[in-house]
């Protein structure tokens, strides 16, 4: 079994001025992000209207997998056009980890 997690930090635009404003963000984010069928959450920047943290997490049956979820994540996040990906940090554990 082989696990992998992924945060990405996002800047979001500039009429993200309110925390309800930055949810209208976030959770079409999170929602696409689902898609790959990982957990995902924001997970840091929680009181900072402009930047959003987004975790992602996912457990596979070998590591080739978990570095394709995690790149089609990664590929989604760089690809939104109203959000800015400042950067992605991504880990797996696996075999005798």
């Amino acid at each position: 079994m082989y696990t992998g997690t992924a945060v990405f930090d996002v800047l979001l635009p500039g009429d993200s001025r309110s925390l309800k404003a930055k949810r209208s963000y976030v959770r079409p984010i999170v929602a696409a992000l689902r898609r790959f069928e990982v957990a995902v959450a924001e997970v840091g920047a929680l009181d900072l209207v402009g930047r959003a943290e987004i975790g992602v997490a996912v457990v596979a049956p070998d590591a080739g997998q978990v570095a394709r979820v995690l790149d089609s994540c990664e590929h989604l996040m760089a690809g939104r056009p109203e959000i800015e990906l400042l950067s992605a940090k991504r880990r797996t554990h696996g075999g005798d980890d």
